[in-house]
């Protein structure tokens, strides 16, 4: 589905406390930062995603929306974990619902977009941990998916889905994970990644309140990746995390495959809008010989619309 994506917002705030358990149960030990590092195109007007990207042909959208993802309540809905602490390290089960706050009955019929009915993402609030899930449902609402976080600290759960008749939301609510926590700072400015062998690289910058190309190539042993396949209906998808106020973007590629226009790589296109200047962490999920791979970036916006 070759569509404009809705930028929704999340980033997170360190935690300042040096080497003290976070949240409750026994200390695990320092835990390593992990340098590692997708989702729907759909939101209109609910604050939900507010279109980060404006696709080729289709026109443009309003960037002045509300951002998403902070609000644990929306329009009558609420995200209610049902798991609110984890320990690190350690391989959990995640279960939430989507509960219709006039009834307080779960959601249990979504639209499917991309071919899922929710995506989930997971990221710690330093940024140093990123998880893009697909969660499975059972039939009274509740939504579960096997995770590990190897690192103490806060994070922020966001589900992005549509309730079937209703409107696009996204919608957050925040997550222990305890441990002895240390908290990491932000990875460097960089613009060349390397995760499973390939190597990844980014031009372009964002650029707050304007459409900037941003373009993602892959190689691998020096060579470019040329068969890329296709993951969730896309040969890539990019997520943001805004440093500071968990601020989350998310958009799809320009082009999708079989459009007769759209190669298989090596570089994957994007037309992105920063909602505001600031330090942005980028998340690119891409498919090759059967595996998703995400390579992770940390980029700064700045300027904006007037060129300042």
């Amino acid at each position: 589905m070759n569509t404009a994506l809705r930028i929704t917002v999340f980033a997170a705030a360190l935690a300042a406390t040096f080497g003290t358990a976070y949240g409750v149960g026994d200390t695990v030990g320092t835990i390593t930062p992990q340098p590692k590092g997708g989702h729907a195109t759909r939101h209109a007007s609910d604050g939900g995603h507010d279109d980060m990207a404006s696709m080729p042909g289709m026109p443009s959208m309003d960037h002045d929306m509300a951002p998403g993802g902070l609000e644990v309540s929306k329009d009558g809905y609420t995200l209610a974990l049902k798991t609110s602490r984890v320990a690190a390290g350690r391989q959990t089960n995640l279960s939430f619902a989507v509960v219709r706050d006039g009834t307080g009955h779960n959601v249990t019929a979504y639209e499917r977009e991309h071919g899922k009915e929710l995506h989930l993402i997971v990221a710690a609030r330093d940024l140093t941990v990123y998880r893009h899930l697909h969660p499975a449902r059972a039939a009274d609402g509740t939504w579960s998916t096997s995770v590990e976080l190897p690192r103490a600290g806060g994070y922020r759960v966001i589900a992005d889905f549509q309730p079937k008749g209703g409107e696009p939301l996204v919608l957050g609510a925040d997550l222990a994970v305890s441990g002895h926590y240390t908290p990491a700072a932000l990875p460097g400015h960089s613009t060349t990644a390397e995760v499973d062998g390939y190597e990844v690289t980014l031009t372009g910058t964002p650029v707050p309140g304007r459409a900037a190309p941003l373009t993602l190539t892959v190689s691998k042993d020096g060579r470019p990746v040329r068969d890329l396949q296709p993951y969730l209906g896309a040969y890539g998808h990019l997520v943001a995390l805004r440093s500071g106020d968990l601020a989350y973007l998310h958009v799809h590629p320009t082009g999708e495959p079989g459009d007769g226009a759209t190669t298989p790589g090596p570089r994957v296109s994007f037309t992105a809008t920063a909602p505001s200047a600031g330090a942005y962490r980028l998340f690119f999920d891409f498919r090759h010989e059967g595996k998703v791979h995400t390579a992770a970036f940390t980029v700064h916006a700045t300027g904006g619309a007037d060129g300042h």
